[in-house]
């Protein structure tokens, strides 16, 4: 049973609150790839780094926490704390964007014809494959999925990387 009372909260303040988590998570996002997937949870995210066969790999659970996390938002959303609802709903929309991007656009996990030739798809394709130049956890670059530096400065981020090696 829904109990969500719409009368606390306006229309306004959960999209206000959606479009912020979605924003926020990007961050959230670079954060926890660049510290812990790249840290101590690389024994997880490195299969990731790897071929292999399938369509599952172990780097998958990151998303079912994170979708796990978003349904537990919305149902506390809708029952008695309204302003989860919205961060429920950014969470969810952060993880289609994600998905998109990086599952669909990137890695060719759902296949579509779709191969970027120039813009901001472009920018986010290349810049995740120079992320993929590494098959460890140190000398990666971009780290992030839906905001993504220009390429000619990632590959300066790589160049100095191998330098200081």
């Amino acid at each position: 049973m829904i109990v969500m009372d719409l009368t606390t909260m306006s229309l306004a303040t959960q999209v206000l609150i959606f479009i912020i988590t979605v924003i926020a998570m990007e961050g959230v996002a670079w954060a926890m790839h660049r510290y812990l997937m790249h840290g101590p949870l690389w024994f997880i995210h490195k299969s990731h780094h790897q071929p292999h066969r399938g369509w599952w790999e172990l780097n998958d659970t990151f998303g079912l926490f994170f979708s796990t996390a978003s349904i537990v938002l919305i149902y506390h959303g809708l029952h008695g704390h309204p302003y989860l609802f919205g961060i429920g709903l950014g969470l969810a929309g952060y993880g289609l964007i994600y998905f998109l991007l990086h599952d669909v656009l990137v890695h060719r996990r759902v296949r579509l014809p779709l191969t970027p030739k120039n813009g901001y798809l472009r920018r986010v394709y290349r810049a995740h494959h120079l992320h993929h130049a590494t098959k460890t956890r140190d000398g990666a670059v971009a780290f992030g999925f839906a905001l993504v530096p220009p390429v000619r400065l990632l590959r300066k981020q790589m160049a100095a990387i191998k330098a200081n090696r």
